[in-house]
Formats: C-alpha cells, structure tokens, sequence
C-alpha cells in the first residue's frame, strides 16, 4: 500500500504532525489537512470524526464585571436611538476619552457641586479627594488620569482646559493649586487623586468617587462612571429630558427603512431627529459640526507640523506623522502615495492625543486619530470637497457612532479596542459614503464591513499608555474605513451577506465574552508581551 493510500484511512483525530504514524508522508498528510479545512471553510461544514470524543472544555477564563442593570447606558438599549451630536462629538484633552475627558468632566461636575453648598458647610472644607477604581485606577497613570482630574476638581472644563497647564503638571507633579469655593479657599494637589482598588464589584469598570472632606469628616460625596466616549454617568443619574425623534430608530434597519420610506438620506435623517430632539435649528446645528471639523483639521495640521520628539513615558516611542507624510508625498506611486498620506493624518491625530494635547472624541480618545484624517483627506488636505458635504458626512457617521453606542459599547474597558477602532472605522466609512452621496443601503454597507473587520480587536495599552498599539492602530482604522467605503461602493448592495446590525450584536458578544485581560487594563497582548528596558 502506497504511503498517501494509509494516510487516507487514518482518522483525523490521530493525525498530528509532532506524532505520525510510522510510513505516513508528512507532506502527503498536510495537503489532506489543509484540503480538509478549505473545505470546512468553504462549506460552512466541518466533517466529524468517526468514534470522536468531545474536545476537553476550556480552562475558565476570568469574565469581566458585568454592568449595573442601573446604569443609563444600560437602560437606553431598551427604548430609540436619543444621543445628540454635542453629546457624542466632544473636545477635550487626550489620551483617552473614558480615562482623561471622561473624568476631568466629572471632577469639573463635582468642583461645581461642591462650590454649590451652604456657606457654613464650605468653611469647614478641608480637601478635595479623587478615589480611581477599576480600569481607571490599573491604567490610569499612564493615561494621565490623575492629571485630568485634578484639572477638573480646579475649576477647569475639558473643552477649553489649556494643554500647556497639562503638561506643566506632568513636567512639575508636586504642584498645590488653590481651589475657591465661595469664601473658601483650599489647596489640591496630584496627591489628593487617589489610585484605588483596581479590581473589585463596580456598576462600570471606569468607577471615580469625588469627596469633599472636613478634616475624616466627609461633607459631599458622590459616586461617578466614566462610561466611554467622553460620557459620564454617576450614581443616581437621570437622563436629561429631550424632545422625541421623528423618524425614532434603534437599529440599522429601522433607520433604513425610516429613510427610504420618507425617500431621504441618511444625513436628513439624522438632521430631523436632531432638531426634534434637541430644540436647536438646523443652523445652530451646522454651526457645532463646523467648529467639530475644524478642531479635527486643526488637530491634524498640528500633529504634522510638531517636530519628531519622543512622547512621554516608558515606552520612548518617537513620533513619525511628519516623515510618513513628507515620504508619502514623494511617492511616485500615486495610490500608493493616497494611503501614506491618509495613514500620516491618522498618525498626526493619534500623536496629538498620545501628547494630552485637545482631541475630538469619534467616537473616543484612544480613535481619535480616524476621523479628522478622513475628514483632513477629503477637505482642504485633499480632494476639497465642498462642506456641505463633509456637514452630510458627520450626520451619517453619527449615526453608526449612535448606533454602536445604543446596542454594544463604546468602551475599551468594556469591550476592547474593537468598540474604539472599529466603530471610529465603521464611522468613517459613513462618513466617506455620505460625503460622497452614496445610497443609503451602501453607508450601511460600509460601515458594517469596517466595522466587521475589527471584530475581536483588543485593548492592550503598552504600560498604559496610548502609544503601543494604538497609534499606528488609527492609521489601519482610517485605511480600512476607506476600504470599507470602496468595496460597500463598488458591489451590488444588495449581495452584502452581513447586515450591520448583525455585526454590531457580533462586537457586543465579543465584548461580553472577551478575557478582561484585553479590556484596557493592560494585563494580556502586547501589554505584557513586550518589554520595556
């Protein structure tokens, strides 16, 4: 009997390539098991062996704290999309929105309480004190979250915080600011933030305590979430009372299916509801998603124009958006060249936050170097297409920001970088979709293979901070986004196989199911696989 003959008959169970049978071709034997797996894959089939045993069960793996059932962002998945445009797209300092914007916004919301009580009670005031837990207290040094939150409980709001006063505190940490609080006046300093239990039974993984203290006496106290994305929530939280949508929607589908029936973009769409929602006039809309797009192309410009430096930290990672543009720009390949200057405004933006220096979330700090370099690319840094345009583009990206928002997460520390990246992705190849006046089906199309193509992306800071990988990680999000775009504009829409709402529930089992390890904690992947001297 010829050696590939016996090869035939073995059961594949036996068949390894550290243990082959006496006589067995190795070559022989791994063309049947690569044929066998093509075709697994190709059929969707894979053939059971005759007389198999189950496969041993997997070693448990730790599960990361479930969500309070109490929390907004977990009650709102019930009920329409009601997030606004000045909710979802926020400046505010890096390197993260749910580690930096996220809690010098809710230091800012506590200094403000706090400057709110009974003269007799502010005179006994002795200090301000900042509690870090969760996720926010295993990565927060290195996302310069204490930082942020003394910025806050001194008075200062994320939007206008100058990035000179951040990085004098990371240049000089022993600095004591007076904070007034009405006749009050008391002194805080980094000391006063304090890291606590990185690991224990809180509502969100991003969970902050802000006290008011009269020597061991606590006068006001209040319990806070950084829910991603900028958002905060704290305990006791009640949403703000907003209109009701036109066209209301909680899926893809529903949008879709709202628009068409009413023959409108995706961005009208989006438009209405804002306006239902909100109160505002459109006018007034326009307004903030031109200050939002001209922040990001200022970002973008500034990150290209910084000379090559080493960022801070451990890592000593030295900045490249200046070179990977200047190189691209001498390619004399010129689709080449579009995606070495695409990848460098992605660069550019990811740098800037990886500084501390203003971001736009889009929709959060650590992706915040996907969108303003597609918005950069097909603006003044590029194809110059006409503004209203890019105002259409951000009302559809919007809505699959919303989207993944309402029905999965925003979150690395709840979801990993998938619910970072990936969703900034699928955002920008709705954006790209919408600028360019594609049909509806095909801005569904895009984002969801953008989105797709992130599925399972963890979280895994280098030291904690937002350097390894996320830097380079917004140059892919922003590449595939434009692939994403392509491929959604160049098929037939209708023999898309994937819907996106499949893909969103998809990234929100991910999430559910991935080892927290990946979930910004910086305690599995590249975290601990690469090592720093």
């Amino acid at each position: 009997m010829k050696s590939d003959e016996r090869d035939e008959l073995l059961p594949l169970e036996e068949l390894r390539l550290d243990e082959l049978p006496e006589g067995v071709d190795r070559r022989a034997f791994m063309m049947r098991t690569a044929l066998i797996g093509a075709t697994a894959v190709l059929t969707g089939c894979t053939p059971a062996p005759a007389n198999s045993s189950p496969p041993p069960a997997p070693p448990p793996q730790p599960a990361a704290p479930p969500l309070s059932a109490d929390l907004n962002v977990v009650k709102k998945s019930k009920a329409p999309v009601m997030t606004l445009l000045d909710e979802f797209y926020k400046v505010g300092p890096g390197p993260s929105s749910s580690h930096t914007i996220g809690p010098m916004r809710i230091t800012y919301d506590f200094y403000q309480r706090a400057t709110k009580l009974p003269a007799d009670q502010l005179a006994q005031a002795t200090a301000l004190k900042v509690h870090l837990f969760g996720s926010l207290s295993a990565t927060g040094k290195g996302h310069g979250t204490e930082r942020a939150a003394l910025a806050g409980i001194v008075g200062k709001e994320p939007a206008t915080v100058e990035p000179a006063f951040l990085d004098g505190l990371a240049a000089d940490p022993n600095q004591t600011f007076k904070v007034k609080l009405g006749a009050k006046t008391i002194d805080a300093s980094l000391k006063d933030v304090i890291y606590d239990a990185p690991k224990g039974e809180f509502k969100h993984p991003n969970t902050m305590t802000c006290k008011l203290m009269a020597g061991d006496k606590v006068l006001l106290e209040q319990e806070y979430y950084s829910v991603g994305g900028g958002f905060i929530e704290w305990k006791g939280y009640e949403p703000p009372k907003k209109g009701q949508p036109k066209y209301p929607y909680s899926t893809m589908a529903e949008l879709l299916k709202h628009a068409d029936g009413a023959k409108i973009t995706v961005a009208q769409l989006v438009m209405a509801n804002e306006v239902a929602v909100s109160g505002k006039s459109e006018a007034e809309i326009y307004a903030f998603i031109d200050k939002i797009s001209t922040a990001m192309v200022n970002i973008v410009k500034s990150g290209l124009a910084a000379p090559t430096a080493t960022l801070p930290g451990p890592i000593k990672l030295k900045t490249k958006a200046g070179d990977v543009y200047k190189r691209a720009m001498e390619d004399k390949f010129e689709r080449q060249r579009g995606l070495g200057v695409v990848s460098a405004y992605a660069l550019a933006g990811s740098e800037e936050n990886a500084r501390g220096h203003l971001v736009v979330t889009a929709p959060t700090g650590g992706s915040a170097g996907v969108m303003p370099a597609l918005v950069y690319a097909v603006g003044e840094g590029g194809r110059k297409l006409p503004q209203d345009k890019i105002r259409n583009g951000f009302l559809a990206a919007a809505a699959v920001g919303y989207l993944c928002k309402h029905n999965a997460t925003l979150s690395g520390a709840e979801g990993g970088c998938q619910a970072e990246i990936g969703v900034a992705s699928a955002m920008g190849a709705a954006f790209l979709a919408q600028a360019h006046d594609e049909p509806n089906q095909v801005i569904a199309n895009a984002a969801e293979s953008s989105l797709q193509h992130h599925l399972g992306m963890t979280c895994d800071p280098v030291a904690g901070f937002v350097q390894v990988p996320c830097i380079e990680r917004c140059a892919f999000g922003a590449v595939k986004a434009w692939t994403g775009y392509l491929i959604a504009r160049n098929e037939i829409p209708a023999n898309r196989r994937l819907d996106f709402d499949t893909t969103v529930n998809a990234m929100a089992l991910t999430a559910k199911e991935m080892n927290s390890k990946y979930k910004e904690t910086s305690e599995g992947g590249l975290a601990v696989a690469v090592v720093l001297c």
